[in-house]
């Protein structure tokens, strides 16, 4: 009950003070000085600008503009210090420069207005860079206030719901995703300087592929007919491969139906690329590249620390078979076993629970002895390859052994952050894959894929040889960024309505 009252008395005190605001921007527009009239601000030079380049700016005159997040008024001077996009500056303010109605009025701004200001800079007895202001302007009236400044915004959900707050209030918020944005551009450099070619393909398309995962369905009414919001990039990318590209690359949102938590958000950034001539032991060697190139260009140095775990993503990753990583986990030694029935008979004998009856195979078999035993282990980066066929619809089987596939993941700190193919371009073989993911589908099986006529087509015109390779950006930035939690390598994660 005490809690209850508290939120009310919170919930008066944020409407009194709002109210008080708005009275002020009344007062402003019954002057003449309506600050969202205005539309353009000339500033010079940001503070960050000012701060880093100090002897360049030494008594000369800049324009710098900001949010308010600090005030002290002290008679005829003040100080205020303001937030712009990269770093935070003080300034003087004084009536001697401003004459007494200016001063006036920039003594009743509030923390969290967007000012500008046009001064000198220069340093306090402090040695803290300053502007001297000789004009003050009133960009822009805050009429609800910011989070208490010495506790900011540390309601984690708020956070993510209002990240404009958050990048305010946390400014360490904020350069994470300056980061992100580098993890990003450095991704594209290296592609690109490897001649892939980016493109873009379609988000809506008529049947889900590419994946198994849960789709979302959506509703085109012009044609009158449920699409198919995409899962995956692969399946328009090797029609590019198809249709003459070598190298092809897309880095773009994808989205799945399934359930959310520190790792899954239900829409998320994917990378794909695919070369012509190439397999998944190229698709390895293009993966370390990434990984430790963008580590180095981002943070100087391949060794990251990772939720107190110290990863070097140096290139030179272990790579094993899965069913290595099986036997070197538990002791089962799949290789042994050459029945399905054999295998489900040691899951049950281990108590591993199979999901349901079109999964009681070898090849699924194994795969969940990898995860009941193997993916949690798997801390330093690590290429767990040859895959069963029953878990990879879209990769080539194997010439040595025709059960598994040539497919890898790579592991780091327990999470899969990639998954690569060589590329299936087998069109009796593909077809026959849709097939089963089909059945399954209709076995109630909500993940699994849909037959895709276009794709068989386009694999009977020829698909060569190629090598696929899909990273999820968003862990790549949690792991570069520390984050625990997906929501923090994304600036605007789903989150359900409060209402």
């Amino acid at each position: 009950m005490q809690e209850n009252e508290n939120e009310n008395v919170e919930e008066l005190d944020l409407n009194h003070l709002m109210q008080i605001r708005k009275e002020k921007l009344d007062e402003l527009k019954a002057e003449g000085k309506d600050p969202f009239e205005i539309t353009k601000f000339n500033r010079t030079n940001t503070a960050g600008e000012i701060k880093k380049n100090y002897e360049q700016f030494e008594q000369k005159d800049v324009t710098v503009a900001g949010r308010i997040i600090a005030k002290r008024i002290m008679g005829k001077a003040s100080f205020c210090t303001i937030q712009d996009c990269d770093e935070r500056i003080q300034s003087y303010v004084s009536i001697n420069d401003l004459g007494e109605e200016s001063y006036k009025a920039f003594k009743t701004f509030d923390i969290g207005d967007i000012i500008g200001i046009t001064g000198f800079v220069f340093k306090t007895r402090t040695e803290e860079i300053s502007v001297h202001a000789k004009e003050v302007t009133l960009l822009s009236k805050s009429l609800r206030p910011l989070p208490e400044k010495f506790h900011g915004l540390k309601d984690v959900d708020l956070r993510y719901r209002q990240r404009y707050v958050d990048l305010i209030m946390n400014p360490e918020v904020k350069d994470s995703f300056v980061v992100r944005s580098k993890i990003i551009s450095t991704v594209r450099k290296i592609l690109d300087e490897k001649r892939y070619l980016e493109v873009e393909t379609p988000i809506l398309n008529t049947i889900s592929g590419g994946a198994t995962a849960r789709p979302f369905i959506t509703h085109h009414n012009s044609l009158d007919l449920d699409m198919y919001l995409r899962i995956a990039l692969e399946l328009n990318l090797k029609r590019l491969i198809v249709g003459g590209f070598d190298k092809v690359y897309e880095m773009g949102r994808v989205f799945r139906n399934e359930g959310m938590d520190i790792r899954h958000n239900p829409e998320f950034t994917e990378l794909e690329l695919y070369a012509a001539y190439q397999d998944y032991n190229d698709m390895m060697d293009i993966t370390e590249e990434i990984f430790s190139r963008t580590a180095m260009e981002v943070l100087g140095t391949t060794k990251v620390n990772y939720q107190g775990t110290e990863i070097d993503l140096k290139p030179g990753w272990k790579r094993i078979t899965m069913i290595d990583s099986i036997k070197e986990a538990c002791g089962v030694d799949f290789n042994e076993i050459k029945t399905d029935e054999e295998a489900v008979s040691l899951a049950k004998e281990r108590g591993i629970e199979i999901p349901d009856v079109t999964k009681e195979t070898r090849g699924d078999v194994i795969s969940l002895f990898f995860d009941e035993y193997v993916e949690k282990t798997l801390i330093e980066p690590t290429f767990i390859y040859d895959y069963p066929v029953e878990i990879s619809p879209l990769a080539k089987r194997k010439a040595s052994d025709k059960r598994l596939t040539e497919r890898f993941e790579v592991f780091i700190c327990g999470r899969e952050y990639g998954n690569a193919f060589s590329e299936l371009n087998d069109p009796i073989d593909q077809y026959e894959r849709f097939k089963k993911q089909v059945e399954a589908k209709e076995a109630g099986d909500e993940e699994a894929g849909m037959m895709d006529e276009d794709f068989i087509n386009a694999l009977q015109i020829g698909l060569p040889p190629t090598g696929g390779l899909g990273i999820g950006v968003d862990r790549l930035v949690m792991l570069l960024t520390d984050a625990s939690s997906i929501r923090d390598a994304l600036l605007f994660p789903t989150m359900k309505p409060l209402n």
